[in-house]
């Protein structure tokens, strides 16, 4: 199994853990509140989007992966979303750490 591979079957495992917060308006309230560990982005998301999140979480100081497609996130939490957040600091290490940036 690849690292992304897993990156996804955590961001599954958080969602049922209760630890994610999904969607665009619920993302950056959890970053203002400083709930989010880590931002989760499509790559395919439009760039006003992108740049709206990328300059919430260096405000925040909360890391950013725009790794992923609408699709592949959507898949591995059953829902369509794009944008989410991992609410839990255990769960970010662990993806930030299969991602190769921590």
């Amino acid at each position: 199994m690849t690292p992304e591979e897993k990156m996804l079957n955590l961001l599954g495992l958080a969602l049922r853990a209760g630890k994610l917060t999904t969607g665009e308006e619920m993302t950056v309230k959890a970053v203002q509140k400083n709930e989010a560990a880590c931002v989760i982005c499509a790559s395919d998301c439009s760039d006003n989007t992108k740049e709206k999140l990328e300059n919430k979480c260096r405000f925040y100081n909360v890391p950013l992966v725009m790794i992923f497609t609408t699709a592949e996130i959507s898949q591995a939490i059953g829902k369509t979303r794009s944008i989410c957040a991992l609410t839990d600091r255990g769960f970010a290490k662990s993806f930030l750490r299969l991602k190769g940036t921590e």
